[in-house]
C-alpha cells in the first residue's frame, strides 16, 4: 500500500490553561457601602459556582442515562467509518483505528493535516475502519461559546441525519478550524461547513438552530466524561487529543509522516 505525505504541518504546540480568577474587595468609607458591596460579591460568587456546577454537570451525565445516541455508534462514543465514507459502517477484518479528537484541538488539526489523506487512502481501499470519537475537553478554550461541545455534536448530528457525508464532513472541520482561545466557528459556520461538505440543507438547518446541541449535547458530555476516567486512554488521569488506537494499542508516533500508516498495515510496532 503506497502513502501519502501530506504537505502542511502545523506543529502548533501552544494549549495553554490559563484561567486566572481575582476578587478585589475595596473597603469604603460607608459601612452601609460595604454591606451592599458584600451583598453583591456573594451574590457574584454563587452565580459562578451554579454556572460552573451547570456546565460540569452537563458533561458528568452517566452514559446509561443518555437518551440520545448518533445511528451506529459503536461502544457508545465511536462513530466508525467504512470505505464509502459513511459513517456507521466498517471494512469486514480490517484494523481498526480510533482516534478520539477535539475540534478545537490544534494537535486534531496537525494530526488531520499529517495523517488524513493516508488514513482517507487506507479506508476507501477497505485496510482500515476508522472510528471517530468526538469529545469536548476544550470549552475551556472558546472564550464561553462551548465551541468544542457545539462542533461535536454537529458531527454526531451529521452522522446520524446524513451518514453518507460524514467523513467529508470531519475532514472540512479541519480544513476550517478555528484557533484556540477564540469563540470558533458560530452554528451558521458549522452549518455552511457542512453543506459544502455535501450534508443537505434541511440537515445542516439543525445545526443553526441548535437542535444538533439539544439532541445530541447530552451524549458529546457523557462520550468526553467516559473517555477522560479510562485508565487506558488517559495519562496521569488526563485525557488529550489526539489520542490515537490501532486494534485497541495506542500508538504516539503519528507525528512521523507515513509512521502511523504503516503502522496499520503492520510495517512497524504500534506501541509507544
Amino acid at each position: 500500500m503506497s502513502t501519502n505525505t501530506t504537505k502542511a504541518q502545523r506543529r502548533d504546540a501552544a494549549r495553554a490553561e490559563a484561567l486566572a480568577l481575582q476578587k478585589k474587595q475595596q473597603a469604603g468609607e460607608k459601612r452601609s457601602r460595604m454591606i451592599v458591596l458584600g451583598v453583591l460579591g456573594l451574590a457574584v460568587v454563587g452565580l459562578v459556582i451554579a454556572v460552573v456546577l451547570i456546565i460540569s454537570g452537563g458533561q458528568r451525565t452517566p452514559m446509561e442515562k443518555v437518551e440520545n445516541f448518533p445511528a451506529g455508534v459503536v461502544e457508545d462514543t465511536g462513530i466508525p467509518v467504512g470505505s464509502d465514507g459513511a459513517a456507521g459502517t466498517t471494512n469486514d477484518g480490517a484494523p481498526t483505528l480510533d482516534v478520539y479528537v477535539d475540534y478545537m484541538c490544534s494537535h486534531c488539526g496537525e494530526f488531520e493535516a499529517l495523517n488524513g489523506a493516508d488514513i482517507a487512502e487506507l479506508r476507501e481501499a477497505g485496510d482500515v475502519t476508522l472510528v471517530v470519537h468526538p469529545v469536548s475537553i476544550l470549552n475551556r478554550a472558546s472564550q464561553g461559546t462551548e465551541y468544542s461541545t457545539r462542533a461535536a455534536s454537529a458531527a454526531a448530528w451529521v452522522a446520524d441525519r446524513a451518514p453518507g457525508q460524514f467523513a467529508d464532513f470531519h475532514e472540512a472541520m479541519f480544513a476550517s478550524q478555528p484557533e484556540t482561545n477564540t469563540p470558533g466557528l458560530s452554528d451558521d459556520q458549522i452549518a455552511e461547513v457542512a453543506e459544502q461538505a455535501g450534508v443537505p440543507a434541511d440537515v445542516a438547518a439543525g445545526i443553526t438552530d441548535g437542535e444538533a446541541v439539544e439532541t445530541f449535547g447530552e451524549w458529546v458530555g457523557a462520550a468526553t466524561e467516559a473517555a477522560g476516567t479510562d485508565e487506558s486512554l488517559t495519562t496521569d488521569g488526563q485525557l488529550s487529543t489526539p489520542t490515537v488506537l490501532i486494534d485497541g494499542e495506542r500508538f504516539g508516533g503519528w507525528v512521523d509522516p507515513g509512521a502511523l500508516a504503516a503502522a496499520i498495515t503492520g510495517e512497524v510496532p504500534t506501541s509507544e
